[in-house]
């Protein structure tokens, strides 16, 4: 299944419009999905819960935090 193209905004709601910024957004995802997908056959393989690794996941991205706000 084919994904649609992103729309990136800034905070302001703004358009970002810089063909390199969306490159290196597109590659960086794509570079993430890989390596969630590998986390997640390895841990099935290893006899793990599919849910609590998809879980783990989404607890993983969730915690992230802005290293660029006081």
């Amino acid at each position: 299944m084919k994904q649609e193209a992103q729309i990136w905004v800034s905070e302001l709601g703004e358009r970002v419009t810089c063909i390199e910024k969306i490159k290196v957004m597109k590659e960086n995802l794509e570079e993430i999905k890989q390596i969630a997908q590998d986390i997640y056959e390895d841990g099935i393989l290893m006899g793990i819960s599919p849910s609590q690794l998809k879980n783990c996941l989404v607890n993983i991205m969730h915690n992230l935090h802005n290293p660029y706000t006081n």
